[in-house]
């Protein structure tokens, strides 16, 4: 048994800096902060705490199930832990980033965590060419769900809440997408959580908080965990020869190639680039897997 059972365990449910809220198994929060410097807390994580006066000190992180990493120009910086899925918003207008969505899908390969996309403004003209533009990933077998959380907010109501239901969702997407519309459709109170979160963490001074976990039912089964920005993920511990396995597509051909270590670029006998040519793995996706094998190589200097 570990030294730290005896100790509190709670789950981090709003982080920033060196604070974070701490919720206990039966609702109750605490502001918490990590013994020594470094805080290595990211929402989602279970941890053994104990109180010092009205706050609480982390002593430990439990094991994670999962960890997703965010890259900013310098380094790779973990952010949530502990998820079910991974919700990636996307839209027709503005449209989407498909090189954003590919690696949005191959960071959360990585993790080993479930994906799923979600079209929203399907009511707008702009949705056929990002329809168009999402055909190859359902071809190879991603989620692609469609809502117009403005136009029609029941029906996307109808449309998310068994999607969401017992699972706590990642919901990703740059601005202009809907992410808040999203998070305010499905958690009402979220704006007043938000704000109480920044108050108490922050004595009442204007900040955002990194990740936020918010409950969408009073049983606490169900949860969204909503980042500010889209994340540029960090895709840094990936190795380029791992890369074609991490996409559904290349991986569906990659075993069929002449080289074992075939890069599917330009080698003779490559089954990718053989089925690119065929039109069974779209172009964009291949060159989208190009800069990123190129941008894996340059980090290794």
């Amino acid at each position: 048994m570990s030294k730290f059972a005896a100790l509190d365990l709670g789950r981090v449910v709003a982080a920033f800096g060196r604070h974070v809220i701490v919720e206990s198994p039966e609702g109750e929060r605490t502001i918490c902060h990590p013994r020594g410097k470094k805080s290595d807390c990211v929402v989602g994580d279970w941890v053994r705490w104990q109180a010092t006066g009205d706050e609480g000190v982390i002593e430990h992180i439990e094991p994670r199930r999962n960890l997703m990493h965010r890259q900013d120009e310098w380094k790779t910086k973990s952010f949530a832990a502990n998820i079910d899925q991974v919700l990636v918003l996307v839209a027709g207008e503005p449209m989407f980033s498909e090189s954003q969505l590919a690696r949005a899908l191959i960071a959360a390969e990585s993790a080993g965590i479930a994906a799923l996309v979600l079209l929203n403004k399907c009511d707008l003209p702009q949705a056929a060419a990002a329809r168009a533009r999402l055909a190859p990933y359902r071809a190879m077998g991603v989620a692609v769900h469609e809502t117009a959380m403005k136009a029609a907010p029941d029906a996307a109501r109808a449309v998310l809440a068994p999607l969401l239901a017992g699972r706590a969702t990642l919901v990703l997407g740059p601005s202009g997408m809907g992410k808040s519309t999203l998070i305010n459709l499905m958690v009402p109170g979220a704006a007043a959580q938000t704000g109480e979160i920044s108050a108490a963490l922050n004595a009442g001074r204007h900040t955002t908080t990194t990740t936020t976990w918010y409950w969408l039912d009073g049983q606490r089964e169900s949860a969204l965990l909503d980042s500010p920005g889209f994340q540029e993920f960090g895709l840094r511990h990936v190795e380029a020869l791992q890369l074609p396995g991490l996409m559904p597509d290349l991986r569906a051909f990659a075993s069929g190639c002449k080289f074992y270590n075939c890069t599917h670029r330009h080698e003779p006998g490559c089954a990718v680039l053989a089925a690119v040519e065929r039109g069974e793995v779209s172009a964009s996706r291949w060159r989208i897997y190009g800069e990123i094998c190129d941008e894996l190589a340059r980090q290794k200097w």
